[in-house]
């Protein structure tokens, strides 16, 4: 039996092979065979090639499991799968083992079998965590920018602050869910989520559940920059939901959000720019 560790190499700027040997430590007297995603020809021939008691260990972030979901569409394999956060902001473990359990091994094969889908801009994407749109799309576009320029830790919450206050402009916005439609003016976020965590510990929709047959959308809206930024910490505790005059939750199969302008919008940290409309479903 072999152990194929999956990993990133272009993560943690650079740093996402030295980071995937942590995961030794689980694997005490396995045969480790490691190989970098980034440089895989064909996961149909790699799938074909493994023998049936195999196993395969993906390491890296959300932003590596997205990646992973995505370039495995359709594939099938037999062989067990698990995970090991190696990332920055592992929203996905965080969900699966909560604030306090941060390490060992996620077994990933039910957990990425039947996810939501999303479409943008005319392309379907398979989504873990959630969908994010409006200042939080934007603060991966600023992020990738800084990113592109300088190996420096991006601070999120700063570029959240400085947009709120300063640069992000928020949008009408018509959300529709299961055939229901709402209308919102003064729109900050509108997110859809699978999972309960996105951004690096945000909780906007803080019932949702991974194994639900819905999903939930959150739409912040209606209030000017002060009122908003007052809030917006609140988040990170999911208390925000408290707010019923300026937040908004509603759970469905199918979502649909549509602003009145294009906005960066992100899928489990993957930034897409200039989106008008975003579609999700699940089941």
């Amino acid at each position: 039996m072999n152990t194929y560790v999956l990993f990133n190499g272009l993560s943690g700027n650079g740093t996402g092979e030295t980071k995937a040997q942590g995961v030794k430590r689980f694997c005490t007297g396995k045969e480790l065979i490691f190989r970098d995603i980034t440089k895989m020809e064909s996961y149909t021939d790699f799938f074909a090639s493994l023998q049936q008691d195999d196993e395969m260990i993906l390491c890296g972030g959300d932003g590596t499991l997205n990646r992973f979901i995505n370039d495995t569409d359709g594939i099938g394999f037999t062989q067990k799968l698990f995970y090991f956060a190696a990332g920055s902001g592992n929203d996905f473990l965080r969900d699966m083992r909560g604030e306090t359990e941060q390490t060992a091994l996620v077994e990933l094969n039910d957990v990425i079998r039947n996810l939501p889908r999303v479409t943008v801009k005319g392309k379907t994407y398979r989504v873990l965590n959630g969908v994010g749109y409006g200042i939080d799309g934007y603060c991966c576009e600023v992020g990738d920018a800084l990113r592109a320029k300088s190996d420096k830790p991006i601070n999120y919450a700063g570029i959240a602050v400085k947009g709120l206050l300063f640069h992000y402009k928020p949008t009408n916005a018509r959300v529709t869910v299961d055939g229901e439609k709402f209308e919102f003016k003064k729109v900050w976020l509108a997110p859809t989520m699978n999972g309960r965590f996105y951004g690096g510990g945000m909780i906007p929709t803080p019932d949702q559940k991974r194994t639900d047959d819905t999903l939930s959308v959150m739409v912040m809206y209606g209030s000017g920059k002060l009122r908003t930024l007052m809030v917006f910490p609140s988040i990170f505790q999911g208390e925000h939901v408290k707010h019923d005059k300026m937040v908004f939750v509603k759970k469905g199969k199918h979502i649909t959000v549509a602003f009145d302008r294009p906005v960066a919008l992100q899928v489990d940290g993957e930034t897409i720019l200039n989106v008008s409309e975003y579609s999700i479903e699940k089941g």
